[in-house]
This record gives structure tokens, sequence and C-alpha cells, in this order.
């Protein structure tokens, strides 16, 4: 709830060798790393975007939320990102009005979002080999891949070019609620370094059982929803899951920079789908068999001297595996089985790096990605029909960048860092079973950033304009989703133009982030309702331009023994018709989203921590009815009662870390999307010795 943030600043100092986008060591005139209460802004990271919003580094080992959280659970501890669970049981992400496929999911550089849907459930990617996880929300790199339109999330597990520090040698965490959900999970690290370099080798495996979630009791006392939210009357019906992960890593860093790095992981999974409450026909599903395998290597040359300065050149291949079942359900009892999806994907993904100076102000960067999306689905029940389909996509970016002592005509800013990147993007579909190929699309992407410090260091002023493309993935253009969607072989790229003007401010009781941001999503691939013989249904179409417009604050500080956190968001959203000036709200974007976070120390070295989140009032398009319905503003609190204290005398686990925590307090319903609660008032104790 309240663990240490790193907000990556944006501006990357004025020496030649260096790592990308790093800054200079410390200095009386510019310092690099800023102590926040609870909250660490640096500006020493690779990923940071010149000219865009901080990066934003969450640090596992920090998080109190649950141990070996998911992907879900960590992104939701994160300002400024939100996350809902859509009708298909799966967590997805948002950042400004983009959303799910918009929005890079990256482990130790393999890209989790190219693959059959071109997103991924954030509810299932476990985060027990993760370090960190980092959100470059906007307008970022070029060089990241194909549709990377608003925003990265990079989960770091054995992937890095630094000289590396013993983790903990073995880690144990467990936890336990109140409706009987229990998690456990343990972590091993063994250090070697013989000459000429360093070895480590870690290992570890996670557990997560749950019977379900906790009903919210104001939706529960709802006589016509009751049916659809009540399995045994306090668990939310069909939200069981039950999951198992292990993974395995080797890093090796060199003496003179090189380094090189595997990892491998594995999950599986059996869940149900909670059913929508909203409509009268919701998704009766469940996932008896879900697993996924992603393994990654990368090597690195670290910065060498060459006749023309100094660079390096980075490589990583990446593999992809997963296949999941769906049955789908005649009655809530779910007993008879009706309907059958079983899918396999494989994603094969390769990237090249680059990195060179140009003089001592100017190093110009290059990448190539290229991924290859192979996933076969068979559909029915007693007949069994199969069909193969194919994607590949690539890109191929560049990216310079200049540093000055100071701006022409602007002399009172100080030194100051400009980028330039452009990129060009493919796709095409080689095998779409029965259905026609999409054929061959390319389109081109662009990217300008600027950030400045003021004279005195302590205001760093950043902003950019970029453009981009995303592909249509296999599921949009082809699936029927068990008979609730119409494919459209004819959709087209989606185009993403949009800037950021913002300011990163340190003062000595506050730190403060302002961005203001303006995007519109041409082309935007949005659904319809469309009535069929057989009754409503879904479609995808490329019908309209969603533009928004908004306002993104960060603060923290200390106010006497008061640790605080928040961020707000305020935007205007709107999707506009092509041939008309007809608006209307698009799906799940409020207007506003917030939270606070308290923290105050008591005694023995324990702390309380409480906190509030709060979204506006939203949109979702009925299938019923075809209209849409709107959604009331909700807000949950939380607090947690944490305690670290050491065990002397002891090798191992002589670290311990205990926290009882009440999550959604007031019980209320709060909504991530129509007809989906969250979880009602769930109470954890948990412990975590290392």
């Amino acid at each position: 709830m309240f663990g240490v943030i790193v907000l990556v600043g944006t501006y990357t100092g004025g020496v030649s060798a260096q790592e990308p986008d790093s800054l200079p060591a410390d200095s009386a005139n510019f310092p690099t790393t800023f102590l926040m209460e609870g909250m660490t802004v640096e500006a020493s990271r690779r990923l940071t975007a010149v000219g865009g919003a901080s990066v934003i580094e969450l640090r596992l080992d920090s998080l109190a939320s649950t141990p070996i959280p998911t992907l879900e659970q960590a992104l939701r501890e994160m300002p400024l990102v939100r996350v809902r669970v859509n009708s298909r049981g799966e967590a997805q992400p948002s950042l400004r009005g983009a959303t799910d496929r918009q929005i890079a999911v990256l482990v130790d550089g393999v890209p989790l979002t190219l693959g059959w849907d071109h997103r991924t459930d954030l509810s299932i990617i476990p985060l027990t080999a993760a370090r960190s996880i980092n959100l470059i929300r906007g307008l970022s790199s070029v060089l990241h891949g194909p549709n990377v339109l608003a925003g990265v999330v990079e989960i770091d597990v054995a992937r890095g070019n630094r000289r590396m520090e013993m983790p903990a040698p073995a880690t144990f965490s467990m936890g336990l609620d109140q409706t009987g959900s229990f998690v456990a999970g343990a972590t091993g690290a063994r250090l070697f370094e013989p000459a000429r370099g360093q070895w480590l080798v870690q290992a570890g495996g996670g557990f997560r059982d749950r019977s379900g979630t906790a009903l919210p009791e104001s939706s529960s006392m709802d006589p016509l929803k009751k049916a659809f939210l009540s399995g045994d009357g306090k668990l939310r019906l069909n939200s069981d899951v039950r999951h198992v992960d292990g993974f395995m890593s080797t890093r090796f860093q060199g003496d003179g920079g090189s380094w090189g790095s595997l990892t491998a992981s594995a999950f599986d999974v059996e869940r149900g789908v909670p059913p929508e409450t909203h409509e009268s026909t919701p998704r009766l599903w469940r996932y008896p068999d879900q697993r996924r395998m992603i393994a990654a290597f990368s090597s690195g040359t670290g910065q060498r001297t060459t006749a023309w300065g100094r660079g390096d050149l980075e490589a990583s291949v990446g593999i992809d595996r997963s296949s999941f079942m769906i049955h789908q359900f005649e009655t809530l009892q779910y007993r008879n089985v009706v309907g059958q999806e079983e899918g396999q994907s494989q994603t094969i993904t390769m990237r090249v790096l680059g990195e060179h100076t140009l003089s001592h102000r100017a190093d110009l960067r290059g990448a190539f990605t290229y991924g290859d999306v192979s996933h076969t689905e068979r559909l029915g029940n007693v007949v069994i029909e199969q069909q193969d389909y194919r994607q590949r996509l690539w890109s191929l970016g560049s990216e310079a960048e200049w540093r000055f002592d100071d701006l022409v005509g602007w002399e009172g800013l100080g030194a100051s860092q400009m980028t330039f990147g452009v990129v060009v993007d493919g796709a095409d579909t080689p095998e779409t079973g029965d259905k026609p190929t999409l054929g061959r699309l390319s389109d081109w992407g662009v990217r300008l950033g600027l950030s400045s410090l003021t004279a005195g260091s302590s205001m760093l002023f950043h902003g950019g304009v970029s453009r981009r493309a995303r592909f249509p993935s296999l599921r949009e253009l082809y699936s029927e989703a068990l008979g609730r969607f119409l494919p459209n072989p004819d959709l087209g790229p989606e185009i993403l133009t949009g800037g950021e003007l913002g300011l990163t401010w340190h003062l000595t009781a506050l730190n403060l982030q302002m961005v203001a941001f303006h995007q519109v999503l041409s082309e935007a691939i949005v659904r319809v309702s469309v009535a069929t013989p057989d009754g409503n249904k879904r479609q995808r179409v490329n019908r309209d331009r969603i533009r928004s417009t908004g306002l993104e604050l960060v603060a923290s500080g200390t106010w006497e023994r008061i640790q605080y956190t928040g961020d707000l968001t305020f935007q205007e959203t709107w999707q506009l018709g092509q041939d008309s000036e007809l608006r209307s709200r698009p799906e799940y974007e409020p207007r506003i989203s917030s939270r606070l976070s308290l923290s105050t120390p008591l005694y023995l070295g324990s702390t309380i921590s409480s906190e509030y989140r709060f979204f506006g009032s939203q949109f979702c398009l009925n299938a019923d009815s075809g209209a849409f319905d709107r959604l009331d503003g909700t807000g949950s609190l939380d607090f947690q009662l944490r305690r670290r204290f050491t065990r002397p005398g002891r090798d191992r686990f002589a670290n311990v870390d205990a926290l009882v925590s009440v999550a959604n307090v007031t019980n209320g319903a709060i909504f991530d999307q129509c007809g989906l609660p969250q979880s009602g008032r769930t109470v954890r104790v948990q412990v975590r010795l290392f």
C-alpha cells in the first residue's frame, strides 16, 4: 500500500561515456537523487524517455499489499495507472485514456502484449521472480518495438549491465485472509564471484489458492442481482482461483562490462469468471486449464571504445508459449458444458539495440524488433473445428540525443537535452484460418522530446510530441468469443497522436510533478452492438476518434511524523464520430481518479498506513439495449499495520516483515467495470522472512 516508488527524471546530463539515458554523478549543482518520504526521485535509469513524464519504479521487496503479488496487485499500488477486470475475468491497465492493447508489458525485454490478443491478463502474471516494475506513461521511446502507443510496463528479473549485489539468500512469504484464501512462496539466490566476473543464480515458486472473493454487502442485498453475485452467500459467484508458478534465472556480469542473462518462468492456473450483473446473458465461463511459459535470453557488450567514440550493443531472444481452455455453461450452477474453446499460442521475439556517441554532447541509438505470433483455435463441444492463425510484426527505429548547457533564447533554464526519433512498423497475417487475410500493413512514427533544468537545478521542465500506430490483433480480427462477437477482417491500424508538457519540482517539504497531456486516437477500434437473427452481438470496428485532454499530479512529502503520497488525474475524454460532430463518452474513462496514502511510525518499529482511492463516474456499453449505462463514482478505504524487525544471530531468515491489513473497510460495491464489483471487505494477515 505504501511501498517505495522511484520517479526517474527525464534529463540525462552531459557526459558521453555513460549508460544510455543516465546522469553524471552527484554534484553541488545537480543532485541526481531526491529523497521523498515514501517515494524516491532519481534521475539515473536507462528507460527514461527524454521530454516525457518520469519513469515510475516500484521495488517489489517494499510492496506490502500482498506477498508474491500478481502484476495486477502491484499495478494497483502504482500512482496514475488504473486497472480493471473485464467480462472475461482479465485484469487490464489504462493510462490517460489509452487502454490495454496500447500499453506494452515486457518481462526482461520479452513483450507479453504481442500475441493472439495483443494484451495480457495482469491477474495471472506472477511476480515471484521480479525485482522491480518500471512504468513509463505517455510518450515512450520509439525503440520499444511495435504497437507501443501510450506507455510501457517493464518487469525486471535478471536483465542488466551493472555489478550485482547479493540479494537475500532465501525468502519465504505467506498470507491468509478471512475467506480462507492462501498465498505462499519462496525464493533462493546464490552469488558466485570467480575471476573476471560474477554469476547470480536464483530460483523460486509460488502458490495461490482462493475459494472466492468477499461479496460486497451493498450488492449482495440487491435481490435482482443476488443470483449473479452470490455463491454461498458470502463469496462472489465463480471467483475462485488456483495458481502455481515457478522460475529460474541466471545472470553473468563481466569485469569488462559484458553481460548476459537467462530467465525462464511458468505458471498453471484454474479459475472461474464471475458473471456480469448488468446483462441478461452474461458469460458463464470457467478456465479449467490455463498455462504459460516465458523464457528470455539477453546479452550485451557493455560500453566499449571504438574508432569513433564509445558504444554498446545488446541483443535478446524471447519465447512465450501459452495454452488455455474455456468451458461455457448453460446455467449459474456451472454443471452442463454447452460450449468449449481451446487455444494454443506461441510468440517468438528478437530484438537488437545499439548505441554510439556522435560527440561528447550527442548520441545515436537504434533498435530492430521482430515478433512472430502463431495461434491455434479449437471450437465446439461435440464437433471440434480447428483454425490456425499467424501474425508477424516488426519495428525499425532510430533516436538521436543532444545535450546543451542551455537553450538559445532561454538562457535562464540551464542544462537541457533534446531527443528526436523515427520508426517504421509493419505487420502481416499469413495464416487466417477460413477467413480473409488482412494483407500487409505498415505505418510510421515519430517522437520529439525536450527536458531542461532551471538554474537552481530544483525544477525540471519536460515536454514532447509523438505519433505511433497499432495494428489490430488476431483476436480482434477473427475471434467470435463463443458466439458473443462478429469477426471483422477489415480492421485497420489505430493512430495515436499526442503531446505533453510538465514539470518536476523538488522543494524542502514537498516533491511535485505536474503533467498536462492531449492525445487523439484516430481510427479507434471500438465495440458496437449489432442486431443479428441470434440476438444482439458485439463487433469491433474502426469508426471513431477518441480525444483525451487532462492533467496529472503526483506529490509526496512529510508533515511532522506523517508521510504522504498522492496522485490525481483529471481528464476529458470524448469519442467522436468520423462523419459527424456527435460525441459520446467512451467506456471506462472517468473524469477524475485520485489516491492519497498516509503513513506514520508507531512504537517498536511498527507503522500504520491508510489509503483512499476515488474514481469518478464512467460509462459502459449495454449489449442488451445497445445504449450506454452510467456507473456512479466510487471510493475505497484501506488500512494496514506493519512491523519489521530483526532476529540476531541467524544466518537466514533473520529479518521478519509482518503485516495486518483491511481492504475496502466500508464493504462498498466498487466497480472496475459495469456488473463486476471488486472484492468486499477483506482482512489479510501476512508474513515475510528473509
